[in-house]
């Protein structure tokens, strides 16, 4: 047996018993998250690994199908960290914990109240429990694009729909004192949720344009 042989041999083997040693991290973790002994295993059983594909690379033009890199333990422990806590789980607690909020207005053109309140209320039946046979039906375009948003995600992409022409928005991101209340706040108060409060501090503001439709574009540049 050449030294390049028993080389790939050895190299195999460590790979088998890294392999080994990962297996019995995860199992003595019991699912916990962020675990430091999965976490050295796997870079064990990485550098195992991508140290064997090299080498079978260099003695035969032949690789594994593993696709992996080799990992600085030092360097992923600063990189990556294993959770919260630090690499020990004993890094101390930020003195200086921040809160950042988020506001995000963006208005929209309706060119056809009917098309939207048809949507809409397709939504609502879509969205019936079985026991109901016939949903309320939706009366204006507010409730209309209410009723989009509950169907959807939430999000403003549940609005990204041909019955709606966006027009300017704004997103503002602030850091703020404290995290949003909404208790403090009633039903109607459209207001006062949104109001920064005296120490808060406003990070950025983007100004956000929609896409000027392409027949637009050809007919001003004509």
């Amino acid at each position: 047996m050449t030294d390049q042989h028993a080389e790939l041999d050895a190299a195999l083997e460590r790979v088998i018993e890294a392999a080994r040693g990962h297996l019995a991290a995860v199992k003595a973790a019991e699912g916990r998250i962020d675990d430091d002994d999965v976490w050295q295993a796997y870079v064990t059983l990485n550098n195992a690994s991508y140290e064997y594909d090299e080498l079978l690379l260099d003695a035969f033009g032949e690789v594994t199908p593993w696709d992996v890199e080799s990992i600085d333990p030092d360097e992923a422990d600063e990189r990556f960290g294993v959770g919260l806590g630090g690499v020990d789980g004993n890094e101390p607690e930020d003195p200086h914990p921040h809160v950042v909020s988020v506001r995000q207005r963006r208005d929209y053109r309706v060119p056809s109240m009917a098309a939207l309140i048809r949507v809409a209320e397709a939504a609502r039946r879509s969205g019936l429990p079985e026991d109901e046979e016939e949903a309320e039906p939706v009366e204006s375009v507010g409730e209309a694009v209410l009723e989009l948003l509950q169907a959807g995600d939430g999000s403003l992409g549940a609005l990204d729909i041909p019955e709606l022409e966006p027009l300017d928005g704004v997103v503002m991101v602030s850091e703020v004192a404290t995290p949003l209340d909404l208790e403090s706040y009633g039903e109607e108060d459209a207001t006062g949720p949104f109001a920064p409060g005296p120490e808060d501090r406003l990070v950025g503001r983007l100004d956000e344009h929609p896409f000027m439709p392409m027949d637009d574009e050809v007919e001003h540049s004509s």
